[in-house]
C-alpha cells in the first residue's frame, strides 16, 4: 500500500497529481493507493478509473477525504 497526502502539498499552492500518478504507477496487482486531499478528488477518481483502478471515497467529516484506489 502506498499513501499520498495531498493535503500539505495543496497548501503550499503546489499540484500533487504527479506524486499521485508516479504512486500509482508503482502499485503491483490488488495493491492500494490512499489519497488524502481537502476536498474530494473528483477528476482524480474518473483518471484513474479510466485506468482500471477502482475506488472508495470517504469523507473524514473534517473537510478532508480519504480515497483508497485498488489496482486490479
Amino acid at each position: 500500500m502506498a499513501t499520498v497526502d495531498a493535503r500539505p502539498i495543496i497548501a503550499s499552492g503546489g499540484e500533487p497529481f504527479e506524486a499521485i500518478m508516479s504512486a500509482a504507477a508503482n502499485l503491483a496487482d490488488g495493491e492500494d493507493l490512499v489519497v488524502l486531499a481537502p476536498f474530494e478528488p473528483v477528476p482524480l477518481e474518473g483518471v484513474l478509473s479510466s485506468q482500471g483502478f477502482t475506488y472508495t471515497a470517504s469523507d473524514l467529516g473534517t473537510g478532508d477525504w480519504q480515497v483508497t484506489f485498488t489496482r486490479p
